[in-house]
């Protein structure tokens, strides 16, 4: 079984591995798109501002990317870390969306 570590190429040289590291931009900026896309659903959804942090989610979304880092031949301690930032992002984004869409409705409602 292949592991994503051992799909890094051997760079000889800055410009190399910049090249790499853009294609992988290339792939990650859309996925990223598309997951925070998630978090505009979960506003939505959400009925109450106290849902959008949920420790408990967290920590599973961290157990799991830790055990699929080690998996792919990762740091696990540098996913879980990357993850944390991502997450704590994500939540101030839900949370402006979350704002958002309550204020529209207001606004619709007073209409």
């Amino acid at each position: 079984m292949s592991q994503a570590i051992d799909r890094v190429k051997h760079c000889t040289s800055m410009q190399e591995v910049r090249r790499e590291v853009n294609a992988l931009d290339d792939v990650l900026v859309p996925l990223l798109v598309e997951r925070v896309g998630y978090m505009s659903q979960a506003a939505r959804i959400k009925q109450d501002v106290s849902q959008v942090r949920d420790e408990a989610r967290i920590q599973t979304i961290v157990d799991r990317v830790r055990e699929r880092a080690c998996r792919e031949g990762g740091d696990a301690d540098t996913m879980e870390e990357i993850y944390r930032a991502l997450m704590e992002v994500c939540i101030a984004f839900e949370h402006r969306e979350f704002a958002s869409l309550r204020e529209s409705a207001l606004e619709e409602d007073v209409a």
